[in-house]
């Protein structure tokens, strides 16, 4: 599995032996290059002060993979650490790029990170998470299409599996004697103390308004309507709207409250789609086109 993130990651260099390791490091994960300004040559960011640079970039939630000694890694982030489960991966790679170690965010993509870099720089990724060694994967970093409800639960979670215990997995065939429990559902459920709640991202929310509607309205009908059939938030993919309303501020906002995409569709598109209406609207038709 191939780390992604909503933002790029800044590839951190401090002098010309690493500008060869940093471009290959672009074509692997993408991002810029932030060069040191005394020394780099080829990047697409300079800056003056290392220490700074990192931290404003760590407290802005970029991913950082740096060119760099550990030590002096840690020396520049040390003052801005405050909540694992909120920051940003960060990975420290060496000037040859064969020793990769991700350094903070191991399970928030630091990882993966490493592991892919390792693969493409032939160098070797030094995973020293427990449940990554163990069971090559991460109970809090959840595959593309699902979310974690619960994050908080994880790390008890998977101390359990350590020392041994089963695992009931519910939403899809498993061991049901288990006293740690993994459940994948659309619904919003009340954890028990040993159970994480993965919510896949399998739900469209259609959305209508009136020009200028107000973005809270917005918003609360959508909770509202999800809450009425037990159905969990996070288990959104898109919100679709009919294409006269893409440039609606309301809607957009909307999807940017919930973090899923606004998607938007013509009229005879979303004809075709009558027959599955329940209510089909005669009043929307004359309007617009279509039910």
């Amino acid at each position: 599995m191939t780390a992604k993130f909503d933002n790029p990651p800044a590839i951190i260099v401090l002098t010309r032996q690493g500008e060869a390791v940093a471009e290959q490091i672009k074509q692997v994960a993408g991002g810029e290059i932030h060069g040191y300004s005394g020394r780099v040559r080829r990047c697409d960011i300079k800056f003056a002060n290392a220490a700074d640079h990192l931290g404003q970039l760590f407290t802005a939630g970029r991913p950082i993979i740096a060119i760099m000694a550990t030590g002096a890694v840690i020396r520049c982030l040390a003052p801005v650490l405050a909540d694992k489960h909120s920051e940003p991966p960060v990975v420290v790679v060496s000037d040859d790029g064969r020793s990769i170690i991700p350094l903070l965010g191991g399970h928030h993509g630091a990882n993966l990170i490493a592991r892919d870099l390792a693969e493409k720089l032939n160098g070797h990724a030094a995973i020293t998470t427990a449940g990554d060694l163990k069971f090559n994967l991460a109970l809090d970093e959840p595959p593309e299409g699902y979310s974690l409800a619960n994050p908080e639960v994880a790390k008890g979670l998977m101390a359990a599996l350590l020392g041994g215990e089963k695992v009931t997995l519910r939403g899809l065939p498993f061991d049901e004697n288990g006293k740690a429990k993994i459940t994948v559902s659309e619904n919003v459920i009340l954890p028990d103390r040993l159970e994480l709640i993965y919510h896949p991202k399998i739900l469209v929310l259609g959305l209508g308004c009136e020009r200028g509607a107000k973005t809270g309205e917005i918003i609360t009908l959508a909770e509202q309507a999800l809450a009425s059939v037990n159905l969990a938030h996070e288990s959104l993919a898109a919100i679709a709207s009919i294409d006269l309303k893409a440039d609606e501020a309301a809607i957009n906002e909307a999807a940017a409250h919930f973090r899923v995409p606004a998607r938007y569709f013509s009229a005879d598109l979303l004809k075709a789609e009558t027959h599955r209406l329940a209510n089909p609207s005669d009043i929307v038709f004359a309007e617009v086109g279509c039910h």
